[in-house]
């Protein structure tokens, strides 16, 4: 026999896997996928502490009075007036959730499933328009409905997504139509 056909002949078995570091490298993987995910938990801690100077918000008062228009959508958030990814985490403003707004003319209230609820009082609006963006959501252009109100000494964005997109116009015109009231009222 030729030594090309014994090399043919021979049975050669499969390479045997060395788990020891394929675990390592996963277990590896794995540590810093948590530090990754800590880091980040700290970072939002550590942006509501610096935000710790925003007052409480004010509670809805008892009779909101008669609803001039409601929306089921999403909240995503809210931001500081003008700087679309400056986000503010205090008092749970910073928590995405699905939202129910209701127009009165006392105020807005935004009703969020599994998050902190909150009130805008109508003396506290500033405003509404149409946008594409809000920090961590961008959509199309026009895509997202942002009220803007006053808390504090502080000017604040907040973005809304309605189930229905062609709703966002009669809001901004109503939030504006409301503003320029208590403007004209003050």
């Amino acid at each position: 026999m030729t030594p090309l056909t014994v090399l043919a002949v021979e049975k050669h078995s499969q390479q045997v896997t060395d788990w020891s570091g394929r675990i390592g490298w996963i277990v590896g993987l794995l540590l810093f996928v948590v530090l990754v995910y800590w880091l980040m938990r700290e970072g939002w801690k550590w942006r509501g502490t610096l935000q710790s100077d925003l007052p409480a918000l004010p509670a809805a008062p008892e009779r909101p009075g008669e609803p001039q228009l409601t929306l089921k959508g999403r909240y995503h958030g809210s931001t500081t007036a003008g700087q679309w990814l400056d986000r503010i985490v205090a008092h749970g403003l910073g928590v995405r959730s699905l939202a129910q707004l209701t127009l009165t003319e006392q105020g807005l209230q935004v009703e969020r499933t599994g998050a902190a609820s909150f009130y805008v009082p109508a003396a506290a609006l500033r405003g509404a328009r149409l946008d594409k963006g809000i920090a961590g959501k961008v959509l199309t252009e026009g895509g997202l409905l942002v009220i803007t109100w006053a808390h504090g000494d502080k000017l604040i964005d907040s973005g809304f997504r309605s189930e229905h997109a062609a709703e966002h116009d009669a809001w901004v015109q109503a939030v504006n139509t409301l503003t320029h009231d208590e403007e004209g009222a003050a």
